[in-house]
């Protein structure tokens, strides 16, 4: 159970700065920031929740029933990961690329204290067994001067797959479209820094400031770190409903007003990018049927483009109902790992993927997001987002973008030196 007080404040992105500042010395940190971008589904501008009371930590085997298990019995806001390689729960498939940052394969917690802001009203959540700290804990946080340091000291970061190798790679995926194994798979490519220090606070301030995206996340357990600024929902628990929103079809924005709306306008018609999008759609619907009551699966907005900080993105709106006996856990396992970073038919690509990619991509390609109480549930897609390891000092982002048979290997590779262009900038190198 849980005491709940709402406070009004007088400049929520200043609270929700100090907030963030105040919450490094707890060891589970995690901030989840709209950036007040409007969307149809949203439930509060942020939430910041810190300092486990209980959690589960474990591999992919059986991680499912674990998380299912956990929630159904905790019935409590839960907050957390699942990394893409929980693939391995879900069909006979393995991961056996390199992997240096050591993230476990899924983390949740349960929180003692959440704060909660929409609008300027903060709802802070205490467990009643740690209502003692409720006001004298935090309220003078509200005081204190924010630490922001004025700049990163530059990285060099490396590419794991150069160009002529991605060119390689792209000509064998191709091949594999060719032959009709898939029809499009969402290839990927890592960049990295060793030996790399940060002050993971400040770089995701310094990322979100760049993109302001809808699912921002700056996520903290002991010495492991995601800074996300990704904006991309993979799937939304309201009730009944089920709400996913895949992104597919990328095009760089211009400070020329005019130039903008031309680049934006031709995003809407291009044909290559439509029909990459209405693959993955396919591929949603025939996950979320799984699930869903009999013909609740529809379509509520097709390929439509929305603009962000960086990179204007097509995105689809697909919804379903489901029965309240099906388990929250089993709504999320019988969709993942989400489409629009796996291709079609899922399971070959997958397979493909896993065969030409270099390193195992762990949280990115997973989700982040929370349970509620009442079993609702908002998780994002983990893309446009920095992993650091601080005790091995390993630092990693990763792109990707969909090949298919009308792909391009330059423009591809355009397209995801695009959309590292952030990170790369955060982190001075340019």
């Amino acid at each position: 159970m849980r005491t709940y007080q709402e406070h009004l404040l007088e400049n929520p992105e200043k609270s929700k700065a100090q907030l963030l500042q105040w919450a490094q010395s707890f060891r589970e940190v995690v901030l989840l920031d709209s950036n007040q971008y409007p969307q149809t589904y949203s439930s509060f501008d942020w939430l910041l929740a810190v300092d486990a009371f209980t959690s589960i930590q474990t591999d992919y085997h059986q991680a499912f029933d674990n998380l299912h298990q956990y929630q159904s019995q905790t019935r409590d806001w839960l907050v957390g990961y699942l990394t893409y390689d929980l693939k391995n729960a879900t069909e006979k498939l393995d991961s056996q690329n390199a992997d240096c940052l050591g993230f476990p394969d899924l983390f949740f917690f349960q929180p003692k204290k959440i704060f909660c802001c929409k609008g300027n009203i903060l709802t802070v959540s205490y467990l009643y067994c740690c209502d003692d700290e409720l006001e004298s804990d935090w309220l003078s946080v509200l005081q204190m001067d924010i630490e922001l340091q004025a700049k990163v000291s530059p990285l060099a970061i490396q590419q794991r797959i150069t160009a002529s190798e991605y060119e390689l790679r792209f000509g064998k995926l191709q091949d594999y479209i060719q032959r009709g194994s898939i029809y499009e798979a969402n290839f990927c490519m890592e960049f990295f820094a060793q030996p790399a220090v940060i002050e993971p606070r400040v770089v995701y301030q310094k990322l979100n400031a760049l993109s302001a995206p809808p699912f921002a996340v700056f996520f903290k357990k002991d010495s492991q770190y995601l800074l996300s600024a990704s904006p991309e929902r993979y799937l939304r628990k309201e009730g009944n409903k089920i709400i996913s929103q895949p992104i597919k079809g990328t095009a760089k924005r211009s400070d020329d007003m005019q130039y903008d709306a031309l680049l934006k306008a031709a995003l809407e018609v291009n044909a290559k990018e439509r029909s990459e999008n209405i693959m993955i759609v396919d591929l949603v619907r025939n996950d979320l049927s799984r699930t869903a009551t009999k013909d609740s699966v529809h379509v509520e907005e097709l390929c439509a483009v929305y603009s962000f900080k960086q990179v204007h993105q097509m995105i689809s709106t697909i919804v379903a109902e489901v029965n309240p006996s099906i388990a929250p856990v089993d709504i999320i396992k019988s969709t993942f790992p989400m489409g629009s970073m796996t291709g079609a038919p899922k399971i070959s690509a997958i397979q493909i993927i896993e065969e030409l990619e270099s390193t195992k991509r762990g949280v990115y390609s997973g989700a982040v997001g929370y349970f509620t109480p009442e079993g609702d549930f908002d998780f994002n897609v983990v893309i446009r987002s920095i992993l650091y390891n601080a005790r091995n000092h390993y630092l990693s982002f990763s792109v990707g973008s969909a090949v298919t048979a009308k792909a391009n290997a330059a423009e591809e590779y355009a397209e995801c030196l695009l959309k590292a262009k952030a990170m790369r900038e955060v982190l001075g190198d340019h």
